[in-house]
């Protein structure tokens, strides 16, 4: 039998991560917290 593509599988691009800026804020925000908490920050710089 054969399998028909569906027309939403058809052109479909494989799927791969895309860095939006939801992302990379996030990332950003992550980085610096790790550093503030492990003292690569002075607590003074961010207060």
């Amino acid at each position: 039998m054969s399998n028909p593509e569906t027309p939403s599988s058809a052109g479909a691009s494989p799927r791969r991560f895309t860095l939006t800026e939801d992302w990379a804020a996030t990332i950003l925000g992550l980085a610096l917290l790790i550093l503030v908490l492990i003292g690569a920050i002075p607590a003074g710089l961010v207060l």
